[in-house]
């Protein structure tokens, strides 16, 4: 049985290898939290240089949040398919953000129900 923290990580590394594999770069750091029936996933330094300098403008701020929101929603079955196969729970919905300020993304993930395992 693994621990609550064995399966957060085992979260973050495969997001971090599907952000390799399907948006071409990783994050920096990843951080996964459970929390009831949320999975909770922090991605820090996913903005290449050329997106830093984009966002300088509010144009181009906003054409990276819409791009980047567009490659997210077009792998998002892949990344339930993901959480579902490590967590053994369905996915109900996904919600996610980028703050262009930090090079931060927020990916929360929905759970049918919670997920039972020790702290």
């Amino acid at each position: 049985m693994r621990t609550k923290g064995e399966l957060e990580d085992q979260i973050s590394r495969a997001l971090t290898q599907w952000e390799k594999e399907y948006l071409g770069r990783g994050p920096l750091s990843v951080k996964t939290d459970i929390l009831r029936n949320m999975v909770i996933v922090q991605l820090r330094g996913i903005l290449t240089p050329a997106e830093k300098v984009l966002c300088e403008t509010k144009e181009g701020m906003l054409s990276i949040k819409r791009i980047r929101a567009d490659l997210i929603e077009s792998g998002s079955e892949q990344l339930k398919q993901m959480i579902y196969t490590l967590t053994g729970k369905q996915v109900t919905s996904m919600h996610t953000d980028i703050s262009t300020k930090t090079g931060e993304r927020m990916i929360v993930f929905l759970l049918q129900e919670p997920i039972d395992i020790q702290g």
